[in-house]
């Protein structure tokens, strides 16, 4: 990954609303959101929140969906994905004792589901 997107990602997650914006989105993952439902329960006015959905896209942090009249918005988790990737193999430099202890305290926050079979 090229450091332009991430700069972009960082960007537009460095203001309060289009972070919560993020964080509503990832929790609604995967169904999504219409946008008159993140302006609602964030409590942002519609046209404001249009321009932070605008930054959040731009960045590839967020995807857009059209079902109907309606403007369904997503999480775009793999762009995240590569962004925290990038971060942690560009700035760890390929020594584990600075990553390390890094990414031991991330597992615990998503523990692998059991598979089935056991």
């Amino acid at each position: 990954m090229e450091s332009e997107p991430v700069i972009l990602a960082l960007a537009a997650l460095a203001q309060s609303t289009r972070l919560d914006v993020f964080r509503l989105l990832v929790r609604r993952e995967p169904a999504g959101i219409p946008a008159g439902e993140i302006a609602r329960e964030l409590a942002v006015p519609a046209n404001t929140m249009s321009a932070h959905l605008s930054v959040l896209m731009r960045a590839g942090l967020i995807r857009s969906e059209r079902r109907s009249r309606s403007i369904i918005y997503r999480a775009n988790l793999e762009q995240f994905r590569a962004v925290a990737t990038f971060l942690l193999k560009d700035c760890c430099g390929s020594r584990p004792e600075v990553c390390g202890p890094l990414i031991a305290d991330l597992t615990p926050c998503c523990p692998q589901k059991e598979s089935i079979n056991g």
